[in-house]
């Protein structure tokens, strides 16, 4: 059995924090989101992964390699243009010599979800069965591709139905279990209305062929990861199930209550307050008298200072937040620096959701508390505020004393327009003269 991971996309809705990297290499847990995939493959025993990369592909060919460091074997098939699912897995054609699984680079699977996949198709009765479909119950059918099926077997797929014309609530959750005979019908596969070459139209055609799907109902648990609040809800999830592994230094005077991951030549300086759990990666210097608060998550050679207070964040790589500084519910991307004094706000003043601007369009993140999302190589000077929601792209210079209320685009400078009031003291003897 192998494996092809798609993983070429852009990743839009992730902007800023995608300008520079896939979105499956965006940090969550302390790894990259695809790495928890190669993972879960590698323990259910594949160890023959194809990565179908485009943007920014060597991103993640100089952070994976061969794959010998994650005991894999790794392939690299570049899909030329985003023309589909269908043409994605098409691109990787000569890697695979034998059933395969297919998952989205985006979409975190566990590793019981991958076993139960394979032992499905293990199982089958018939050796006319050539795929097998992850299936999920939802309550709202009119957003997925759904499936009618007889017992096990997949009888017709249904692209978003309209609202009360699904044949059922089971929708393809878009992890799959293929036979080499795929690619016949990827090749006879036309394109969309959408311009894409669909693999639910390739899936069609083996219908029309004869051949037979199998559905797999999983209530395995996944997380698909869209969206800047989803890499937050991800990196919770995956800490929640941290253990301790302190491989740095603590000073004394550290209060430490739940999980801690300190890794090498890391040091928590004396008077912090650590509320796990908290993951901190390698060659940080934390405090003193830093506050951490749980589902904080500092990642390689961060420098945090004096009496800082960061909960529920992701701090990317070489990114500096001085004294005095809070980060509430963000995102900050790799070599920032956070001047003395800033704050980035996660709560609004009428205690309503968060709203945050994603493509152009203003959307409900769902959240009561939402902070800011930083691009890469971001610096705010020392008394900056920036409102809940508000997302500040690569390279922007923030000077000091600004209160950010809009989102900033990517190689702004900010400034604040104030008056300057300068009036003579009179010396108090002079005026008694």
């Amino acid at each position: 059995m192998k494996a092809i991971i798609l993983t070429a996309g852009e990743g839009t809705r992730m902007r800023p924090l995608t300008t520079t990297r896939p979105k499956t290499m965006l940090i969550t847990g302390g790894k990259p989101l695809i790495q928890y995939n190669i993972e879960s493959l590698r323990d259910a025993g594949i160890k023959d992964i194809t990565l179908v990369v485009g943007y920014k592909k060597e991103v993640i060919e100089e952070y994976f390699s061969d794959g010998s460091k994650f005991g894999v074997n790794i392939n690299y098939a570049v899909q030329e243009g985003q023309l589909g699912t269908a043409h994605a897995i098409g691109s990787a054609e000569k890697y695979i010599d034998e059933s395969f699984i297919v998952l989205n680079g985006d979409i975190i699977v566990s590793y019981d979800l991958i076993r139960n996949l394979i032992e499905k198709y293990a199982t089958r009765t018939s050796n006319n069965v050539k795929s097998v479909l992850t299936l999920i119950e939802v309550d709202n059918p009119s957003n997925y591709g759904v499936v009618s099926t007889i017992n096990d077997k997949i009888v017709e797929i249904v692209e978003k139905p309209a609202p009360g014309e699904a044949p059922s609530n089971l929708a393809n959750a878009g992890i799959y279990l293929f036979s080499t005979e795929i690619f016949d019908a990827i090749r006879k596969t036309k394109l969309s209305e959408r311009g894409e070459y669909e693999i639910t139209d390739s899936l069609k055609i083996e219908l029309e062929n004869g051949w037979e799907i199998l559905g797999l109902i999983s209530h395995e648990p996944w997380m698909d990861v869209g969206r800047p609040w989803e890499l937050l809800k991800s990196n919770q999830d995956f800490l929640e199930k941290m253990e301790d592994d302190i491989e740095g230094e603590i000073e004394e005077n550290v209060t430490i209550h739940g999980p801690l991951h300190l890794g090498k030549g890391s040091i928590i300086r004396s008077g912090c307050y650590i509320q796990g759990p908290v993951f901190i990666g390698e060659n940080c210097d934390v405090g003193p008298n830093t506050y951490l608060r749980p589902y904080a998550c500092l990642c390689n050679d961060v420098d945090v200072g004096n009496a800082v207070e960061i909960k529920n964040s992701i701090i990317m790589d070489g990114t500096n937040v001085n004294h005095l500084s809070y980060v509430g519910d963000s995102v900050i991307g790799v070599n920032c620096n956070l001047g003395a004094g800033t704050n980035l706000a996660n709560l609004r003043f009428d205690d309503q959701h968060v709203r945050v601007t994603v493509k152009g369009k203003r959307v409900d993140s769902g959240l009561r508390k939402l902070g800011a999302i930083f691009g890469d190589g971001v610096k705010t000077g020392i008394n900056t505020s920036v409102n809940p929601g508000v997302k500040i792209g690569n390279g922007s210079f923030i000077n000091a004393g600004c209160v950010l209320y809009r989102d900033i685009d990517s190689y702004s400078l900010v400034s604040t327009k104030t008056n300057l009031i300068v009036k003579e003291i009179k010396h108090k003897k002079e005026d008694e003269k």
